[in-house]
């Protein structure tokens, strides 16, 4: 009763944080992460002594599978948004170099930094450095009033680089274990089933996408390969998809439940009093570091070759930033690796710190709308 009373207490506190946050013009997701990272640290180091570690939080039976529903919600939720997508020439000229300069400087840092991990958990440092957050993406295009040409290919591109990224972790875990991967795959052909239907519902094979997207993941199984191969067979057939709960409700459960519940759930496995030891000042710092420069110099590349011209403004250093988003696709990524002992606690918190930064950056560039009011104002005077 005491765990469900502090589950609630958590959760009450990253809605007061997120409702601060509105006024204060943040997005949800940017207040939730500054809770996560930097508030609740302190909150389980004052809580401890009182009895309420995080062993006693994490005991409850009933916590691991409401994680589990959580989860699936909001991995169905970006699956589906990955999965519709229309190439233009503009978005994969964008998304090659911003995925794969950043992948090759996570795989050689990993290789560097952190030399005793295995190969999938070094594959999996390079993915989380090369990762675009979609949906915290669409809301600071949205919020800066970029046309709707341009937020259509800057989607595109980070859509290009999240498929490039499930897929190699999928066929990375699946190739050393092949079971895993054949089971999702088997799952991934009901489409083929409901094809056969008379009557084609977008909310059932929505339905039906959840339901075993829930049974991968607690069976332990490929849910990431299921995902992608089941909503490509639906595209192939030309089937609907529709997620069985309405947009609304949707959101209001991201927002207030499934991203806290996630947050929580991940940083509240992290040894806070050996986090910040688990390695050295300039191991951290690169860790932190690394990733963002990285990527911001693949996004710079990617949006130079678009343009077709080498040379830099301030609309590509802003765009660069956005492309940098890191937003709940890290969170998802991160708390997958995590759960399944892939990485290892103190790396979890130095790459969750980080997607931190990389989130606000885009945040201290400004409107373009703004930037070309200002330069308007300067060329009059």
């Amino acid at each position: 009763m005491t765990s469900a009373v502090a589950w609630l207490a958590l959760l009450a506190l990253f809605a007061l944080v997120t409702w601060l946050g509105k006024h204060l013009r943040l997005m949800p997701i940017v207040s939730q992460l500054l809770l996560a990272t930097l508030g609740l640290p302190l909150l389980m180091l004052w809580t401890t002594p009182l009895g309420l570690g995080a062993s006693e939080l994490l005991a409850p039976v009933w916590l691991e599978p409401l994680y589990g529903l959580a989860f699936c919600l909001l991995l169905g939720h970006i699956l589906s948004d990955v999965v519709d997508l229309q190439l233009e020439p503009g978005s994969l000229q964008i998304a090659l170099p911003s995925f794969f300069v950043p992948f090759f400087c996570g795989l050689a840092c990993a290789l560097w930094l952190l030399p005793q991990q295995s190969g999938l958990a070094t594959i999996a440092v390079g993915l989380l450095f090369a990762l675009t957050a979609i949906p915290v993406l669409f809301l600071y295009l949205q919020h800066q009033g970029y046309p709707v040409a341009k937020i259509r290919q800057l989607l595109q591109a980070a859509i290009i680089m999240d498929v490039l990224c499930w897929l190699i972790f999928g066929l990375a875990q699946g190739s050393s274990d092949p079971p895993t991967l054949l089971w999702p795959l088997l799952a991934a052909s009901l489409p083929l089933l409901l094809r056969l239907l008379p009557l084609r519902s977008a909310r059932l094979n929505g339905a039906c996408f959840l339901a075993l997207l829930l049974l991968m993941q607690q069976l332990h199984l490929n849910a990431l390969v299921f995902g992608i191969a089941y909503l490509l067979l639906l595209t192939a057939l030309r089937l609907p998809l529709r997620l069985p709960l309405p947009a609304g409700v949707m959101h209001w459960l991201q927002t207030w439940l499934a991203v806290p519940l996630i947050l929580a759930f991940g940083l509240l496995q992290i040894n806070w009093q050996d986090a910040w030891h688990g390695y050295s000042a300039w191991q951290f710092g690169a860790l932190l570091l690394l990733p963002i420069i990285s990527k911001l110099a693949g996004n710079w590349l990617g949006l130079s070759w678009a343009a077709g011209q080498l040379r830099a403004y301030a609309g590509q250093w802003r765009e660069s930033l956005l492309l940098n988003t890191r937003g709940l696709t890290e969170i998802i990524f991160l708390n997958l690796l995590l759960q399944q002992q892939i990485i290892s606690p103190p790396l979890y918190f130095a790459l969750m710190l980080m997607g931190l930064i990389s989130t606000l950056l885009p945040a201290l560039a400004g409107s373009p709308t703004a930037h070309s009011e200002a330069r308007s104002r300067y060329e009059v005077s």
